[in-house]
C-alpha cells in the first residue's frame, strides 16, 4: 500500500513548497537528519541543534551542470562523489539553483553543461547562461574554474553552450583549473579523464589556500548511486506490449508495461527510464552485406574480442549518422562530395544530410572499403535512449509504462529501423524478454509541490506520456487543482492514443479540460469535424483558448511541455508569447522575458528531445 502525501495544515502554500525545494535531492539517511534537527528545534528548552558551518569560497570545490537529459548531472554527481572521496568541500548545485550573487566570491568552479537543440542551453542553464553572458557578471580575477561541455556531434552547434561559458569566464578575467572538455555521446570515454585532471588541479589550489582544510560538507547533497543505474541497468521483465494506433495507421505506436520488482528502482512522473537497446539483426545484415564483410570475423578491440555481428547488435551506434562518422567514411573512400559538407560554408547541406539519413544509406550510396576492426573502432558506441514515463508508481506499483512510437520506414530504397523502439517492439510479453532498463531523474519536470495549483500540460502524439503519469499522480493524491491536456496527433480516428483513459478521466472530474488537434483531419475536434481547415496543431488550439490560458497562468498554473525540440517546442512557445501579448497587454520583448521568468520560477518546464 502506498503511503499518502503528507499534509501540512500548519503551512501555507508558498511554505511548502519551500519546504519541498529544501529537501529536493536528499537520500533517506539525510531526510532523516533533517527531521530529527527539525523536530528538536520543536520542543520547547530543548537543546538548539547548530548547523555545521559551511566552508568559505576560499575552501570548497563547487559543481554546477546544466542538464537536459540527465548526462550533465549525472557527470557532475561523479565528479562531486570523486571529490568527498579525496576529502575536498564541495557543493554540488543545479545551475537553477546557483545564487548568482555569489559567483564574485568563488574561487574554485567546474561547470558541466549541455548543448540542445541549435546551441541552446538547457532549460535549468538558461538563467545561469544569460547572467554570465550580459552586462551584470562581475570580473573574476580570483577564480580558477574547468568546463566540461557536453553534445552530440551529430548536430552543427556542437557543445556551443560549453564553448560559450568557457570564453566568457576567461574574458571576466578567470583562470582555468583544467582545459575546455568536449564530450561526445559516449561521454564517459572525455568525461573520466577530464574530471580526473580538473578534480587533482582543484585539490592542488584547495591545499594551497587552506593547508588545513576542513571535511567535505556538501550544501547540495550528492546522492549516492542506486543499485541499478546507467553502467549496471535492470533486467526488466515485459507485462504488457500493445498497440494504442489503429491499424491503418501510417505510425505504429506501442504500450509498454515493464516489471521493476525486485530492482529497488524508485521513480517519479516526469522522470524517463533508460533502455539499453540492441540492433535489429535485420538492420545488421544490411551492414554486413554492404561492406562485404563476414559477420562471424572475431575482431579485438579495447582488451575484448567478439563476432563483429555482435559488435554491430550489441556494441555500436547504426541508426544515427554522425560527423564524425561521415568524415571517417569519406576519408575511407576518398569522396570528395562528402568532404566538401564539412566545411563551415556547406553546414545547410550538412544538417540536411545528417537528418535525412543513416550510416547505412552512406554504405550504399558511397561505398568504402572497410576492415573489421577499423569499422568497429570508427563506430560510436551503442548509448541508452531515454522515454518519458507514462506512468505514476502510485498507480501502477512496482511497474513502469512507456508509450514507444515505433520507427520503421522506407528512404533511399531500403527499410529503415530505429535501434530502441524495434527493440521494445519485438520485446513480446509471453516470453522470457527482458529489457536493461534504469531510471534517470528529472527534477526539472515535476508536478507543483502544492496539490492546489493548476496544471497546464502540451504534449502531442507521444509527447502525451509524461502527463499520462501526472494524471494519474493527482488522482490518487487527491490534488484538488485542476488538469488541462492538450493532445494533437495525425488523425482522430487512428492515432488518439489513451482516448478512453481521458475520457474516463474527463467522466471522473480527473481532468478538467482537453483540447485536441488532429493535424490531418482539418479542424477536427473531439469525434465531430468542425471544418476543413488544413494541419490544425496544439499551438493553434492554444491561441484558440489564449485568454482562458493566460489566465489560468496569471492565476500561478503550471505549465509542462513535452515532445520534439526542434519543431513542436519551438511553435508552442511562439504561441505562448503571442498569447501573452494579445491577452496580457505584454510587448514581444516583455512576453519573452515573463516566459523565460516561468521557467525560472520552475512554471515553465519542457521535456523536449
Amino acid at each position: 500500500m502506498v503511503a499518502p502525501e503528507p499534509e501540512f495544515p500548519a503551512l501555507d502554500a508558498d511554505r511548502r513548497v519551500l519546504l519541498a525545494r529544501l529537501v529536493e535531492g536528499l537520500g533517506p539517511a539525510q531526510l532523516y537528519a533533517a527531521a530529527a534537527w527539525i523536530a528538536a528545534r520543536a520542543e520547547p528548552g530543548a537543546p538548539r541543534l547548530r548547523a555545521e558551518a559551511a566552508p568559505a569560497a576560499a575552501e570548497r570545490l563547487t559543481v554546477v551542470y546544466g542538464s537536459q537529459t540527465g548526462n550533465a548531472r549525472r557527470v557532475a554527481e561523479r565528479l562531486a562523489r570523486r571529490a568527498e572521496a579525496a576529502g575536498l568541500p564541495v557543493r554540488l548545485l543545479r545551475a537553477g539553483a546557483y545564487p548568482q550573487r555569489e559567483l564574485a566570491q568563488e574561487r574554485q568552479l567546474v561547470v558541466v553543461v549541455s548543448t540542445q537543440g541549435e546551441g541552446e542551453p538547457p532549460d535549468d542553464a538558461r538563467g545561469f547562461v544569460e547572467f554570465l553572458a550580459g552586462r551584470r557578471a562581475p570580473k573574476l580575477p580570483g577564480l580558477r574554474y574547468a568546463v566540461l561541455a557536453l553534445g552530440d556531434s551529430s548536430y552543427p552547434q556542437f557543445c556551443a553552450v560549453g564553448r560559450l561559458l568557457d570564453a566568457r569566464l576567461a574574458e571576466l578575467g578567470a583562470s582555468r583549473l583544467a582545459p575546455l572538455g568536449e564530450a561526445d555521446v559516449d561521454v564517459e570515454a572525455v568525461a573520466g579523464p577530464w574530471s580526473e585532471q580538473a578534480l587533482a588541479r582543484a585539490r592542488e589550489a584547495l591545499q594551497a589556500a587552506a593547508p588545513a582544510a576542513v571535511r567535505a560538507v556538501p550544501l547540495h547533497a550528492v546522492p549516492a548511486p542506486p543499485a541499478h543505474d546507467r553502467d549496471r541497468p535492470f533486467a526488466a521483465a515485459v507485462l504488457a506490449n500493445q498497440r494504442i494506433v489503429s491499424r491503418d495507421s501510417a505510425r505504429e505506436v506501442r504500450h509498454v508495461e515493464l516489471s521493476l520488482e525486485g530492482s529497488g528502482l524508485r521513480y517519479e512522473p516526469g522522470d524517463a527510464l533508460g533502455v539499453w537497446p540492441r540492433n535489429p539483426p535485420a538492420l545488421v545484415a544490411q551492414w554486413l552485406e554492404a561492406l562485404r564483410l563476414d559477420g562471424d570475423e572475431p575482431v579485438a578491440w579495447q582488451g575484448r574480442t567478439l563476432p563483429l555481428a555482435q559488435w554491430l547488435e550489441r556494441e555500436r551506434e547504426l541508426t544515427r549518422l554522425t560527423r564524425g562518422w561521415l568524415a571517417a567514411h569519406a576519408s575511407a573512400g576518398r569522396h570528395v562530395g562528402l568532404l566538401r559538407l564539412l566545411r563551415p560554408e556547406h553546414a545547410a547541406e550538412l544538417a540536411a544530410l545528417l537528418d535525412g539519413h543513416q550510416p547505412v544509406d552512406l554504405l550504399r550510396l558511397h561505398p568504402s572499403p572497410w576492415e573489421a576492426e577499423a569499422l568497429v573502432a570508427a563506430l560510436r558506441p551503442l548509448t541508452p535512449r531515454l522515454y518519458s514515463i507514462a506512468s505514476s508508481p502510485k498507480a501502477v506499483g512496482e511497474e513502469v509504462h512507456l508509450t514507444v512510437a515505433v520507427v520503421d520506414y522506407e528512404a533511399h530504397g531500403a527499410r529503415h529501423w530505429g535501434a530502441a523502439s524495434s527493440f521494445l517492439a519485438a520485446a513480446a510479453a509471453d516470453g522470457d524478454a527482458r529489457v536493461p532498463v534504469f531510471v534517470e531523474p528529472n527534477e526539472r519536470f515535476r508536478l507543483p509541490a502544492d496539490p492546489a495549483r493548476d496544471v497546464v500540460m502540451i504534449g502531442p502524439g507521444t509527447g502525451v506520456a509524461p502527463f499520462r503519469a501526472f494524471v494519474q499522480e493527482r488522482r490518487e493524491t487527491g490534488a484538488r487543482g485542476r488538469n488541462w491536456l492538450f493532445f494533437g496527433n495525425r488523425h482522430f480516428a487512428q492515432d488518439f492514443l489513451y482516448q478512453v483513459e481521458w475520457q474516463e478521466a474527463l467522466k471522473q472530474g480527473h481532468l478538467h479540460r482537453l483540447d485536441l488537434a488532429f493535424s490531418r483531419d482539418g479542424a477536427r475536434t473531439g469525434a465531430q469535424a468542425a471544418g476543413s481547415a488544413p494541419r490544425t496543431y496544439v499551438q493553434q488550439r492554444l491561441r484558440e483558448q489564449g485568454r482562458e490560458l493566460y489566465a489560468w497562468l496569471q492565476d500561478g498554473a503550471h505549465l509542462y511541455v513535452c515532445g520534439d525540440a526542434a519543431r513542436m517546442a519551438r511553435d508552442v512557445h511562439a504561441a505562448l508569447a503571442d498569447i501573452a501579448v494579445a491577452h496580457g497587454g505584454h510587448t514581444p520583448e516583455s512576453a519573452q522575458a515573463w516566459l523565460d521568468d516561468l521557467l525560472q520560477q520552475g512554471r515553465y518546464a519542457r521535456d523536449v528531445y
